[in-house]
């Protein structure tokens, strides 16, 4: 055990990650609730027996439960899309995984030079009033911040072409997973990094991959950049009220619409067979958002009336469209910004697996290759399986600033 010590801390935290109660693990590997707990609260040290037991059934490594976390960091707030109290396990173990995904970030930065936050800068006061949320004062205001958005960042008025890579090149982490709770949609948190960095917090957008194409991970990510932009990150939204909480919600919605389908632009393209369904089948090859999305904001910006539109959303449930559209491309990400990272870094001859783990370990990342490769959104097979189970740490690291702004261009996202 190299004079090590069971940290009773993690214990807890691995329990939040997994998203599992003291109790199921109780039963799971036949040790009582309360032992358990006197283990997560330093009452007792448990036989490095059990530390084995608890780490198997939690899939982490032995040494997870042994480490200090020397790369601390803190959420400020996560925007979920729900409320429902029957998510808040999935919720918090959703949100203690993307502050690993920021350890991994900034560890990552001592080798590599990623590219820096730089929000566009806007003025928004902030109005939690629902009704006030659906006045044409607050359409007006947000579509002059999504264009102010297109404007400050140089996308043109036209379809965005890779939206991952316009996030990721401004510094905004985009990842992803399958091992997700039903209840989970997209989502964006805030975490403030633990090693001193000038950038003293990061901002990421977590997309729970499945069922959903392209076109509608697109949206999710351009309505999680409504929240960076738009809302308060110093405050927590679990204290919103239900009207307050759904005001933030249809104020990232119109958003998202206002910056993937441009006014103007999109006017132009709809307006001459803006009831004909089949008309936005073929606009969506072009826009690559959803034919809803599209009708929505042909809805919004008052094409068609409100009769017209419910007429054609009776249509698109009648087709069995409501989840899955004609023209759907597969929902993945391209290439994540730690996948570009780590393909210098391996390729370079940098680093390999094992290097990376020890550095990770150096600041007591201890996770298994399953759960980096999720929450990094690698492709599988880029973390070579460790031959040994031990990570020892070591004491150097080799510095290597890189610049890879460029290496999440590709297909679309």
């Amino acid at each position: 055990m190299n004079n090590r010590k069971f940290n009773g801390t993690r214990l807890k935290e691995a329990l939040q990650f997994r998203g599992m109660k003291m109790t199921e693990l109780a039963d799971k590997i036949g040790i009582k609730k309360q032992s358990l707990s006197n283990y997560a609260n330093g009452l007792n040290v448990p036989p490095y027996e059990n530390v084995i037991k608890i780490a198997q059934v939690l899939d982490f490594p032995a040494d997870y439960f042994m480490v200090e976390d020397l790369c601390t960091t803190a959420t400020d707030n996560t925007y979920f899309r729900s409320q429902a109290a029957a998510t808040k396990t999935a919720q918090r173990a959703q949100a203690i995984k993307m502050e690993y995904v920021a350890k991994m970030y900034d560890v990552i930065l001592d080798y590599v030079e990623l590219p820096q936050l730089d929000l566009p800068k806007i003025e928004f006061e902030q109005n939690d009033d629902l009704n006030y949320t659906n006045s044409p004062e607050m359409f007006a205001k947000i579509e002059e911040i999504a264009n102010q958005v297109r404007q400050q960042w140089g996308l043109g008025t036209g379809p965005i072409d890779n939206f991952q890579y316009v996030l990721e090149s401004h510094g905004i982490i985009v990842t992803s997973s399958r091992n997700v709770a039903s209840e989970i949609d997209a989502f964006s948190q805030r975490v403030r990094l633990g090693k001193g960095r000038e950038q003293g917090y990061v901002f990421i957008i977590a997309l729970a991959l499945g069922e959903k194409p392209i076109e509608r991970l697109r949206f999710d990510m351009a309505h999680e950049l409504g929240h960076i932009l738009l809302h308060p990150w110093e405050e927590s939204n679990e204290d919103l009220d239900k009207d307050a909480f759904k005001a933030r919600e249809d104020q990232a919605n119109m958003f998202a619409s206002a910056l993937l389908l441009p006014k103007r632009a999109f006017r132009r393209d709809i307006v001459a067979y803006a009831t004909e369904i089949d008309y936005y089948r073929h606009l969506k090859k072009k826009w690559r958002v959803s034919m809803q999305a599209m009708m929505y904001r042909a809805r919004q910006l008052g094409i068609i009336t409100g009769n017209q539109f419910s007429y054609m959303m009776r249509q698109v449930s009648k087709n069995g469209w409501r989840k899955h559209e004609p023209g759907d491309a597969p929902g993945d990400l391209n290439s994540t910004i730690f996948q570009g990272a780590l393909d210098i870094l391996f390729e370079g001859g940098y680093l390999d697996s094992h290097e990376l783990r020890v550095q990770f370990a150096k600041y007591g990342i201890l996770l298994s290759d399953k759960d980096l490769t999720d929450l990094m959104g690698l492709r599988e097979g880029t973390i070579v399986p460790e031959p040994t189970e031990t990570i020892q740490v070591e004491p150097e690291t080799k510095i290597l600033q890189l610049n890879i702004k460029k290496t999440t261009t590709g297909g679309d996202a």
